[in-house]
């Protein structure tokens, strides 16, 4: 995992990211032509995009091939991070609580958080 500040993106972004993490590698060309089909932008748009992802250290496009610098989990623990920091104060039992109100799981959902629980406390024995 990288050493600087979490990498946090902003919407279209994370989404234009999400094409490249999704087929990479791939060629420039062709991400621009994803970007139309999945965001409808133009492909002036994906390559400014592409540009500034590259200059951030997020992508890389080295002769036509576009490749991604920084995992998508990375991106989504920063952003997950974030809401939790800004929303609920820090508080995870409050996230979860929030959620749990809002939306029902299903009991596989339910033994895959469980299960995910006792790995992370595992972690801290």
């Amino acid at each position: 995992m990288p050493t600087h500040e979490p990498m946090r993106l902003a919407e279209g972004e994370y989404r234009f990211a999400t094409l490249v993490w999704d087929h990479e590698p791939l060629p420039s060309g062709q991400l621009a032509a994803l970007a139309d089909d999945a965001l409808g932008w133009k492909k002036s748009t994906a390559y400014t995009v592409l540009k500034k992802l590259c200059e951030r250290g997020v992508l890389q496009n080295a002769d036509g091939c576009v490749t991604s610098l920084i995992k998508k989990e990375y991106v989504q623990q920063a952003e997950s991070a974030a809401v939790v920091d800004k929303t609920f104060g820090g508080s995870l039992p409050q996230f979860v609580a929030a959620f749990l109100n809002a939306k029902p799981i299903s009991d596989a959902e339910a033994a895959e958080i469980r299960a995910l629980l006792d790995a992370a406390c595992q972690k801290e024995e």
